[in-house]
């Protein structure tokens, strides 16, 4: 079992930054790969980026691409999510997810957090 908690939520001004943080217990990060979702006032929950286990590898949901980056320390299990000209559309619940593969992670992880809210406004 692995235990997710998420942190670093707020309220931001558009074109502000904030860094998320995910802090993994129970077994070690670097088995598996990592992802951030996030979920908007009635939407569905949609994938934002995803990082392999060694770090090395990483891929963005095209809304991101430039402005959000993806990081790991599996020395800490710790996964991060820098989030830079953050725009009011970023607004939602943002969710770390833990899977046995990239397209695990990507499509159905095997572990959930709890969600960090991240409000942006205009």
């Amino acid at each position: 079992q692995v235990q997710l908690e998420e942190s670093g939520g707020g309220l931001v001004q558009a074109g502000g930054s904030l860094r998320l943080s995910c802090e993994a217990s129970g077994r070690t990060l670097s088995s598996y790969a990592m992802g951030w979702f996030r979920q908007a006032p009635g939407k569905e929950r949609e994938f934002v980026a995803r990082i392999n286990w060694s770090g090395d590898s990483t891929y963005y949901v095209d809304s991101v691409k430039g402005r959000f980056t993806i990081s790991r320390d599996n020395g800490k299990n710790m996964v991060y999510l820098q989030m830079n000209s953050l725009k009011p559309e970023d607004t939602a619940v943002y969710y770390c997810a833990a899977g046995r593969s990239q397209v695990i992670v990507t499509t159905t992880p095997d572990y959930w957090g709890q969600g960090t809210q991240v409000t942006v406004s205009s």
